[in-house]
């Protein structure tokens, strides 16, 4: 396969809500650049970029697949990125590694929650933005509310760099803004456009969308908009050099028109990619460090080798595979290189560059071009690989936290190890799922973006690693505290032959302020109790708040104070005195009002406007308080107070309340008193259990 030089690269995401036809637009690009033979149908489950089993069944993508065009002497790098809300966070891990955000919004739908998100992600990296208004083919395709919407939502330097002439049931022809001049579309899906001059009725909105365009470049830059307001317009040349400036510091966001399904307006996209989109160098330089000092890099073949790792994925007859970015230097098969995240050496192989499963090997990539590599041995999403003598290690992807969690236990227990195992794996290659163990609770437990997320992961530990599991309900680590002060004299005596057994501890318990933890001291004065046996008191009342003694929770905010006791000459050792202070320590706790205390998260909701009243009430019902509202973009955020047993399954509840136009965010915030009647409910739960241990 043909070398490409950095300038010679075009990097891009294909970004956007569900549905808007994303996969069908990278489809219908691959194939107008002699890609693949044939337009495929997500329908059909022909398409190049969606070729895993779930994804052909389900008809949506479930993760980034790495595609590449060759246009104009140009190599297009293409990430397909899912929009459905559970695995739109891939969307996430590629905005670090691209040049260009491609963000595709639906023609009847317009913008959308997964719109929103996946913009805010291209300017949290800094990420210059291409929209295209894709189905323009449709019955109700509307290209003015669309952008309207989308200006509403991203600002007004978003412009039509294309129009749609005849959108609609008929769509086959858009009009070229900067080229003033139209192109009809073959009907026959094979994306091939005659020019043609712009209709007489579209000649005045062209002319005025040319010096929107001309306004937005001059204003990105002080020299050219001092001539813009001297001379009142700019050559060709200043207009495109500065254009390309523009696009960079997202001063403009072009808008491109499409009907991916019928392969129209895709010949005009891979021109304006390759005219406008950004090179791989456009940022100068990119920043990693080593050993707490900052390091730059070029990137440019002249530099270090340097890659980040930024996909890990399993794949049939290939085994593990990693996707990386030469962030700098160049890089071959067959050398060494450091990875600077675990201080392991790792092999390069083969190298491959890929169309969804067929990969085609090469043997030199350089600086700027993404590409995969098998059989690291040791090395996995988020790490750096780089030439020893000049390490780097570059900053990790920060990927959304997770807002689902189960716990999850082996059908078969002889399969316990299998599914750690299996689980390592699968979190390995897909970063926003995570799983331990919680001492605490005693359960697995599976942290994921959604019920789909969750049901797919499952799916494939049973595909891949034969491993069927149960899914639970976590835990809820709730606390024990107390309300007020009490006193306990605990005597701790054992006779039965030999050596015997005495400690009498007396103790005093007393609330502290939230999330101090348990305190323990001693006020011993004279020769009642020798100091030796204080630790192992301290030992027994740390027990005991460990085991939980309301109802089997960590005790949490409680001071005990040692302050006098008894011991006999003899019997008085360790164990003794460790049983008695756990004895006197729970006395006194059930002594002093004991209370539960439940853990309250804060809950971060966006939704369309349509659906507060909905949401509303339900956190109402959950007894959660609104902390706030306000508006992001064209969707409303609702902040709340909620408690965690409340919150179990909250996005399964929240996609059928709002369509699945809705997301969440969930974070731990305090512990606070537990109402009455649902503590007695669970205390009586608790020593049901007992009851059936014994």
């Amino acid at each position: 396969m043909k070398e490409f030089q950095t300038d010679e690269i075009r990097n891009l995401a294909v970004l956007g809500h569900a549905s808007a036809g994303k996969t069908s637009l990278v489809e219908a690009m691959i194939y107008t650049s002699g890609g693949s033979n044939r337009l495929g149908r997500i329908d059909d489950g022909t398409t190049v970029s969606d070729y895993n089993e779930d994804e052909i069944s389900r008809k949506f993508s479930i993760s980034a697949s790495l595609l590449h065009a060759e246009w104009n002497k140009t190599k297009i790098n293409i990430i397909d990125t899912p929009g459905y809300l559970d695995f739109i966070s891939e969307s996430k891990a590629v905005t670090t590694v691209v040049d260009l955000g491609l963000i595709v919004v639906h023609a009847q739908s317009g913008v959308e929650l997964g719109t929103e998100l996946v913009f805010k992600y291209t300017k949290e990296d800094r990420l210059p933005v291409f929209f295209v208004v894709n189905m323009l083919d449709k019955e109700h395709a509307n290209f003015e509310k669309t952008l309207e919407g989308m200006r509403e939502s991203f600002g007004n330097q978003v412009v039509p760099f294309q129009i749609p002439v005849n959108q609609g049931v008929d769509f086959d022809a858009v009009v070229d803004v900067l080229k003033n001049k139209m192109f009809k579309f073959s009907k026959d899906g094979k994306g091939k456009a005659t020019e043609q001059d712009v209709p007489a009725d579209l000649k005045e909105e062209v002319e005025k969308l040319r010096e929107q365009i001309t306004e937005f470049v001059a204003e990105s830059d002080d020299a050219l908009l001092e001539k813009f307001f001297e001379e009142g317009t700019l050559t060709e040349t200043e207009l495109m050099n500065g254009l390309a400036n523009a696009i960079i510091s997202r001063s403009i966001f072009p808008v491109f028109t499409t009907s991916a399904y019928q392969n129209v307006g895709c010949s005009t996209l891979l021109d304006a990619i390759v005219n406008y989109g950004p090179k791989p160098d456009f940022r100068g330089k990119i920043s990693g460090n080593y050993k707490d000092n900052t390091v730059e890099r070029k990137i440019d073949d002249s530099e270090p080798t340097s890659l980040l790792i930024f996909k890990t994925t399993s794949e049939k007859h290939i085994g593990e595979l990693s996707y990386f970015r030469v962030m700098s230097g160049s890089v071959r098969s067959g050398i060494d290189l450091l990875n600077t995240n675990t201080g392991n050496y790792e092999r390069i192989n083969q190298i491959f560059v890929a169309n969804g499963k067929e990969k085609y090997e090469v043997a030199h990539l350089h600086a700027g071009d993404i590409g995969t590599v098998v059989k690291l041995k040791n090395t996995h999403t988020n790490d750096t690989l780089c030439d020893s003598k000049s390490p780097i290690t570059f900053p990790k992807i920060d990927l959304p936290e997770p807002v689902l969690q189960v716990a999850i236990e082996p059908k078969s227990r002889d399969d316990e190890e299998k599914i750690n195992a299996g689980l390592q794996t699968l979190t390995d290659e897909d970063p926003t799922a995570t799983f331990h163990y919680d001492p605490e609770l005693k359960q697995t437990i599976l942290s994921g973006q959604g019920e789909l997320h969750l049901t797919i992961l499952l799916e494939r530990l049973k595909q891949k690693f034969n491993v069927e599991v149960n899914q639970l309900p976590p835990r809820i680590p709730y606390r024990e505290t107390i309300r007020k002060k009490a006193d306990s004299k605990y005597r701790h005596k054992k006779q039965s032959g030999g050596a015997g057994q005495f400690a009498e501890v007396w103790m005093t318990v007393e609330p502290t302020e939230r999330g101090t933890g348990v305190e323990f001291t001693n006020t011993l004065v004279g020769q009642n109790v020798d100091r030796v046996f204080v630790p192992s008191v301290e030992k027994g009342v740390k027990a005991a708040c460990e085991e939980g003694i309301l109802a089997g929770y960590t005790v949490t905010d409680v001071k005990a104070n040692f302050y006098d006791g008894k011991m006999h000459p003899v019997d008085s050792k360790d164990i003794a005195f460790q049983i008695a202070g756990k004895g006197a320590f729970k006395e006194a706790f059930m002594a002093a009002d004991p209370i539960l205390l439940e853990p309250i998260y804060d809950l971060t909701v966006i939704v369309p406007e349509e659906f507060m009243g909905d949401i509303m009430g339900d956190i109402s019902v959950r007894r959660g308080k609104i902390q706030g509202m306000n508006a992001e973009g064209a969707f409303q955020k609702i902040k709340a107070k909620v408690p965690l047993t409340e919150l179990y399954r909250y996005s399964t509840s929240l996609r059928s309340m709002t369509q699945g136009k809705g997301m969440h965010k969930q974070s731990f915030s305090h512990y606070e008193p537990m109402p009455r009647e649902i503590q007695e409910k669970v205390v009586a739960e608790h020593k049901r259990e007992l009851e059936e241990e014994h």
